[in-house]
């Protein structure tokens, strides 16, 4: 299916009927389809802001019929996504969801009800790491090359995780290493119901959904990876995890957030090649700290 029909058929009927004439070429550019009870309709597209449905403003029941859709009329069934306030669709897109926030001691428990979606569409960019690899990859041995530990660092929607996901994909499928990926949030592979989406590689491990520190931990007991990524390199417990990755021999790549190397000084720990990503169709920086 092409980004136009996947994103109509989880829209309310009001909402699909309304959107259905816009040109399909749009929706293949779409980055992120804004819907808030009583408010404009926005999307997100080559860094600028679109309204859809002008003098329309979609109600709680839109809101309310689009979740059933997404949700396949079984929201019960997704009470752990919804603690991460997200939904992951087939073919990777994720639902953000926003409303009544309902806690239980002091952890979301769910979010009833909702009244503002994100839809941000899961796009693949194949090739996009071919450039940036050589320049990240080491010589350890005759007719052997391991990537460096390596940090990719970007604002929110410059592309590090696509580029991430591509850089796997060139590890896995010809540099003909073991690839093993934690996507806790679902971006990486893009995963329905455990199964990647997009393409990560012939000798790529996922493990999706599962949080980032214990996931490195399972990886490296478990699946003798040469090399391990992880998208959004967080606190403590996932720097302690890199720590005993790198001890253990295993090559690391991860992203995180950021607009340079200031802002990722005390992240720094084992890596040695950290790639900035300054905006989206900008060329890649390359720097050296080993």
């Amino acid at each position: 299916m092409y980004t136009k029909e996947i994103i109509l058929s989880y829209l309310s009927a009001n909402l699909s009927a309304r959107l259905a004439h816009i040109d399909a070429g749009c929706f293949e550019k779409m980055t992120e389809l804004r819907i808030r009870a009583d408010k404009p309709v926005f999307a997100y597209a080559e860094g600028r802001e679109m309204e859809f449905c002008a003098g329309f403003l979609p109600g709680a029941s839109e809101i309310a019929e689009t979740v059933e859709r997404i949700s396949s009329y079984s929201l019960y069934a997704l009470e752990e996504e919804l603690r991460n306030g997200y939904i992951t669709l087939p073919g990777g897109h994720r639902v953000g969801l926003v409303g009544k926030a309902v806690v239980e001691g002091r952890s979301l428990r769910t979010i009833r009800p909702i009244s503002g979606l994100n839809i941000r569409i899961s796009r693949e960019v194949v090739g996009c790491g071919a450039v940036v690899l050589p320049r990240i990859l080491d010589s350890c041995g005759p007719g052997k090359k391991l990537p460096c530990n390596t940090m990719l660092i970007s604002p929110p929607g410059c592309g590090k995780t696509t580029m991430l996901r591509d850089i796997i994909r060139l590890l896995s499928d010809e540099c003909l290493l073991k690839v093993g990926v934690v996507d806790e949030r679902s971006e990486i592979g893009g995963s329905y119901k455990g199964v990647a989406q997009n393409n990560v590689g012939l000798r790529t491990d996922l493990l999706d959904g599962c949080p980032k520190a214990e996931g490195m931990m399972l990886l490296l007991r478990a699946m003798s990876p040469d090399v391990i990524a992880v998208d959004e390199l967080g606190g403590e417990a996932d720097m302690e995890a890199v720590e005993r990755v790198s001890n253990a021999g295993v090559r690391l790549l991860c992203t995180v957030h950021g607009y340079g190397m200031e802002d990722v000084r005390r992240k720094k720990g084992v890596f040695k090649r950290f790639v900035v990503l300054e905006a989206p169709g900008k060329e890649a920086k390359i720097y050296d700290c080993g």
